[in-house]
């Protein structure tokens, strides 16, 4: 198109739940990046798209009510408008929430951005008994309005051509005004009319909206404007200030207050006059709160919402569990073909042991995962996840926290398959320094993604007729311990009274099968990832503590002559037949079939020699002194300590410390079948062993997003150290009491 460059870059802004991300999503599908901005944990959506031969760079702005900068999201979103300055900007909006969406969309015309309005969930709205003419709105705002509907598509093409037609236009940024009153109006044209003149953030800001930004004492503007001109903005301040004491003196009141009142009064006149009409529909009670009077009932609501966890565990279990046997056989195979074409030696221990083993114990879990996630998206999507929150607040608050924290403790993994990492980040909706501490020091208790597969290893292992019971025991157990945990950190080192509780409840929605897939696709594709790189490198890495350096020369002879006392046992002419065992060159008599399995327990023993004397080894029966209380061996603690980098290289770990010195088809066995034939291991070992890893120090990425969102490198050790006893003093209750009870064994 004419005066469009070949790239054309489109912001996509709105609140919280107005369907901006399926619409982001429904527009670039699977064309899409997710990274973080630069410097902070704030997630960046960037997706592409190409109309009449022109390609859009969609970005999707993080979800925010207004550009005032009281939270970091906001900051981000109003950064990356002022600094990037997209061509244009899609604001999409609730059509059903009109008047609170609007504040948003005001705000981005004061900046004088070039808007196109999405008028989204226009069907809703429709349900609901409200009617809006688009045309007459669009017409009082002076941009274009198109109502869409995301869920379906509905209204894209007509909004991306809409869009670009403004994007072609390439117009200079047109301020929208707004009275504020005789209180507010006449020296907000005094500080305009004087940053005119100065040309003071000119080059970034209008004027007008910078003198907004003195007048509501926005802290990033004030700092900017002293770094570009102490004099000036000392003068903006003083004015600034007069208004406040006036405003103080009168109506008792602040400027940012007026400047939002008129603000909403604006939007207000706005809808009259046809724009917004509600008819008796309205008055009737919406689906949604037909159905919240059920799901969110205080008896039924709580045992519904136990229903639907354990169904989520059924599904995830019941349709996984072929996919994870195919997977295991393709392993299998491929360690097969390892052992026939590799010969003897670092190499192939390397191969199978290190790579093939390690590996393939975390990827064997991908189906799992897969289904996991697909379940959660779903709970998220529909907007039933909000009413989790809402219900728990009045449990939370008795252990201190905040309703809020909830949705911290899901999306580190309160249903499974979530991560600490974000939702640490998750805590910043937390205004109380407190309730946001406690959270952020819990939160890794949930049962994120990584330690999933690890508990649904060991609960294939050792409770294979119950896996979706006890998965679902073991989620509420995490959830209790955080809460505990939470209760101890607020009642000593983090004292003061609980926040109210102010959470709005998005509409049920039903999900669309394209924005599920491409959630499940996301999640899973970050697992995946991680196996190849990450899980990777680390399964490689313990593979060489766990191989080296070996036996010395006076042990390998102590086992050398073990081998050759049983090779005396047979006629020289057949000694040489006994050397080839293990490598698959020939096939063993029956008659010597004694004397293989004497070589073979000989081959073992010097392998788990060799491997109790490496650099793991050592380490990890040095650890015995303490984990020997808990059950724990050598191997397990060598696993353990490679879970401080991510959890899913347990299973790695342990695939390889179990792996080493087996022989012929035992290497095809998958980590389940090992542990649960393994004399060492019973249920008992097996559930402490899951409670330890469930409270236990949280990973290395956890740890450094608690230092850097509690501001303070103490939080993130103490993390490390404070969790790990919690998980010590958990694991000797339960095993030391299971072993009196006889429990398990």
């Amino acid at each position: 198109m004419k005066g469009v460059s070949s790239e054309v870059l489109i912001a996509l802004a709105g609140n919280p739940n107005c369907g901006k991300t399926t619409l982001f999503n429904a527009i670039t599908g699977a064309r899409q990046h997710v990274g973080n901005y630069p410097g902070i944990t704030v997630e960046k959506k960037e997706g592409f798209y190409s109309l009449n031969g022109c390609q859009i760079r969609l970005v999707d702005l993080p979800g925010t009510y207004s550009l005032t900068a009281y939270s970091l999201e906001e900051l981000v979103a109003r950064d990356f408008l002022v600094q990037d300055r997209p061509r244009a900007v899609i604001n999409i909006v609730d059509a059903s929430n009109l008047e609170r969406n609007l504040y948003l969309t005001v705000q981005l015309l004061e900046l004088g951005l070039p808007v196109t309005l999405a008028l989204n969930m226009i069907d809703a709205a429709m349900n609901r008994g409200i009617e809006i003419d688009a045309a007459e709105l669009s017409r009082r705002l002076r941009v274009p309005v198109v109502p869409t509907v995301a869920r379906v598509g509905k209204g894209k093409e007509e909004l991306l051509e809409t869009v670009l037609s403004v994007a072609e236009e390439d117009r200079p940024w047109e301020p929208l005004h707004i009275s504020y009153g005789p209180d507010i109006d006449p020296v907000l044209d005094q500080m305009e009319a004087l940053i005119r003149k100065a040309q003071f953030l000119t080059e970034a800001f209008p004027a007008r909206w910078t003198a907004l930004k003195y007048l509501e004492g926005d802290e990033q503007v004030l700092t900017k404007g002293r770094e570009a001109d102490w004099a000036i903005s000392s003068r903006l301040e003083r004015l600034s200030d007069q208004v406040t004491v006036h405003l103080r003196k009168t109506l008792d009141t602040y400027p940012e207050a007026i400047i939002a009142d008129h603000r909403y009064g604006f939007i207000a006149a706005l809808l009259k006059g046809g724009v917004l009409k509600q008819n008796k529909k309205a008055d009737r009670l919406y689906l949604s709160d037909q159905l919240d009077r059920v799901l969110t009932n205080r008896f039924f609501g709580p045992v519904l919402m136990f229903i639907i966890l354990y169904a989520v565990y059924q599904f995830t279990f019941n349709y996984s569990r072929l996919p994870i046997e195919w997977i295991e056989k393709g392993f299998a195979s491929l360690s097969g073909f390892a052992e026939t074409v590799l010969p003897r030696g670092p190499l192939k221990s390397l191969v199978i042991s290190g790579i093939i083993d390690g590996v393939g114990s975390v990827v064997g879990f991908v189906p799992l995962i897969m289904f996991m996630f697909l379940a959660i998206a779903f709970l998220e999507d529909t907007g039933y996840l909000a009413r989790v929150a809402y219900m728990l607040d009045r449990v939370f608050r008795t252990f201190g926290l905040h309703g809020n924290s909830v949705m911290a403790y899901i999306v580190s993994g309160g249903i499974a398959g979530g991560c600490a990492v974000p939702g640490v980040m998750a805590t910043r909706t937390l205004r109380s320094s407190r309730e946001r501490l406690a959270t952020l020091l819990t939160a890794p208790f949930m049962n994120c993604g990584a330690k999933f597969p690890v508990f649904a290893m060991l609960i294939a292992a050792f409770f294979p007729a119950n896996h979706a019971l006890m998965m679902f025991c073991v989620t509420l157990l995490s959830w209790a311990s955080a809460l505990v945990v939470a209760k101890f950190i607020r009642s000593t080192l983090l004292r003061g009274p609980s926040t109210p509780f102010l959470l709005e409840l998005p509409p049920y929605r039903l999900p669309t099968f394209k924005g599920l897939l491409i959630h499940t696709w996301e999640r899973t594709w970050q697992y995946i990832q991680k196996a190849g790189t990450i899980i990777l490198a680390f399964s490689m890495l313990f593979w060489a503590l766990m191989a080296f350096p070996g036996l010395d020369e006076r042990e390998r002879g102590r086992f050398e002559e073990e081998r050759a006392a049983v090779l005396s046992q047979v006629e020289p002419g057949d000694r040489e037949l006994l050397r080839t065992i293990g490598e698959g060159e020939t096939e063993i008599p029956a008659e010597f079939s004694e004397a293989v399995e004497e070589l073979k327990e000989v081959d073992r023993r010097e392998a788990q020699a060799a491997l109790k004397r490496s650099y793991a080894g050592r380490l990890g029966t040095t650890l015995e002194a303490v984990t020997h209380w808990v059950g724990f061996d050598w191997r397990t603690n060598v696993a353990l300590l490679s879970g401080f980098a991510a959890k899913e290289i347990i299973i790695s770990t342990l695939g390889t410390a179990y792996s080493m010195g087996e022989t012929g088809d035992e290497e095809s066995v998958s980590l389940s079948r090992r542990l649960s034939g393994d004399s060492g291991w019973n249920p008992l070992k097996a559930f402490t062993l899951i409670v330890f890893i469930m409270l236990y120090a949280p990973c290395f990425a956890t740890v450094t997003c608690i230092i850097k969102e509690s501001g303070a490198w103490k939080w993130g050790l103490f993390s490390v150290v404070f969790n790990t006893l919690v998980a010590l003093l958990a694991s000797l209750l339960i095993y030391q009491g299971g072993l009196r009870l006889r429990l398990g064994v």
